[in-house]
């Protein structure tokens, strides 16, 4: 049988009722122990890296689970990452960029309601991770959760309460799992060179959520104080009359500091050229743009690109566009 390692970080399928409300308490030892049918099929390992509500997650702590996943890749068949639902679709995306190429499936889930719950989505999540954890055609990062398979770069949450609380953003998803049986739709990518494990997450990436009326007396701090600065923008994306002059000026003030369009609807993506308020401020201000990346996808992207340095000869461009684990599908690229 595969060996599986449960690796838990905390998160609501962790949490018992304190008298301030939810907080994970539950350990991974204690975790594995309420679902004993993931033994049927596989040998589970568990182990704890952290046990904190997921709003608290940082990039130190996705450096807890790429460590944990490196020193034990070659001991274990496949990994489980037990992790909150509300900040799950960026560790995903984190852990796609941090960890590549694995022919080994790194695979995460969480819950809406705690496992210790006589009604909670905990255990069938976490059943349905261990299945697909210890399938042979399973590989590279995925999130598992509500009976559906998705790329670690195509997550997004969607509902705050309901068990079906994440989707596949433009992106099929890879496979269902129903009634103990794991239905795929989309082959793997295969793995083109060995297992790759990146540890540096740059923290002075920004994101400015557009809203109208917006002034532009905080552009000067974003730029002055980050390194990347993400835009939030209306639609398929622009930047508003009232922050253009100011924007333009310290674009060329602080040329090497990079600025990526993304947009605030979900589904579609960015296209620039297509109105006036994005088609110039895109040629004169050097502007990438998110294409159909998630949001999560694009900030993750950003932090690993920026705290890693090394891009293999490429440009921040070229390293931005090339594709890692389904992260961006859009063929128009030069």
């Amino acid at each position: 049988m595969k060996r599986i390692l449960l690796i838990a970080t905390g998160g609501t399928i962790a949490s018992k009722h304190s008298t301030h409300g939810l907080s994970p308490q539950i350990d991974a030892e204690d975790i594995l122990g309420y679902v004993p049918q993931v033994r049927e099929f596989c040998e589970p390992v568990a182990i704890q890296v952290c046990n904190i509500d997921s709003t608290n997650m940082r990039p130190e702590h996705w450096q807890s689970i790429v460590d944990a996943v490196r020193t034990n890749y070659d001991h274990y068949d496949g990994f489980v990452v037990a992790h909150g639902t509300d900040t799950m679709a960026y560790t995903a995306a984190a852990l796609s960029y941090m960890i590549q190429d694995s022919v080994k499936p790194v695979v995460i889930t969480g819950a809406q309601k705690s496992i210790d719950l006589e009604i909670t989505d905990a255990k069938t999540n976490l059943v349905d991770s261990f299945l697909y954890a210890a399938d042979e055609e399973s590989q590279g990062v995925q999130i598992v959760f509500g009976g559906k398979v998705i790329a670690g770069t195509r997550a997004k949450k969607i509902r705050s309460k309901s068990y079906n609380a994440f989707e596949s953003i433009d992106y099929p998803y890879l496979a269902a799992i129903q009634d103990m049986r794991i239905l795929r739709y989309i082959p793997m990518l295969p793995c083109r060179r060995r297992v790759r494990f990146y540890r540096n997450m740059s923290e002075r990436v920004f994101l400015l959520k557009l809203v109208p009326g917006i002034s532009s007396k905080v552009l000067r701090f974003l730029f002055e104080e980050h390194d990347c600065i993400i835009v939030e923008s209306f639609g398929v994306g622009g930047i508003p009359a009232s922050i253009a002059d100011e924007f333009y000026l310290l674009r060329r003030e602080f040329p090497q500091t990079v600025v990526i369009m993304a947009t605030q609807v979900a589904h579609e993506g960015s296209d620039m050229t297509v109105y006036e308020v994005g088609n110039r401020i895109k040629g004169e201000c050097k502007i990438l743009e998110s294409y159909d990346m998630t949001l999560e996808a694009v900030i993750a992207k950003a932090m690993w690109l920026l705290g890693e340095g090394n891009l293999e000869g490429m440009t921040i461009e070229e390293a931005f566009y090339k594709r890692v684990n389904y992260d961006i599908i859009f063929d128009g690229l030069k």
